[in-house]
């Protein structure tokens, strides 16, 4: 099982880097269905990383609401890396091509990291013009 999990994230990783580099995310902002006009306080929400021993337990732990029913829908996260300033670009994309109605799209500053990795990010996603 782990094997295909790992291959199924090479698989997700390999689209993302080849056919979206523009999609790389390090931004700061939340950004959801909102109309041009609302704005976010930055801090308002944060994310958790949870480990759990098991997928039983990560499954029970990962239930959630949803339109006032509980769903255990699975899902794939995607970890997105491009410059801040694309955020909003990055957001779009993902809205427009997503199934779902209201689709997860947070981010978070990269403060500190590989600088190698860091310029790679740097040297193939263009700054905004």
């Amino acid at each position: 099982m782990l094997s295909k999990n790992i291959t199924l994230f090479c698989m997700c990783l390999a689209f993302v880097a080849v056919c979206m580099p523009i999609l790389f995310t390090t931004g700061r902002h939340l950004i959801s269905r909102m109309t041009a006009t609302a704005t976010y306080v930055a801090g308002t929400h944060s994310m958790a990383f949870v480990t759990a021993p098991s997928q039983e337990v990560a499954k029970k732990i990962a239930r959630y609401e949803w339109k006032e029913e509980i769903n255990e829908d699975s899902e794939v996260l995607m970890m997105i890396k491009t410059r801040t300033s694309r955020l909003e670009e990055v957001t779009k994309f993902v809205r427009e091509n997503h199934p779902y109605e209201v689709c997860e799209v947070i981010s978070s500053q990269i403060d500190q990291g590989n600088p190698p990795y860091l310029d790679w990010i740097s040297s193939i996603v263009p700054e905004k013009e």
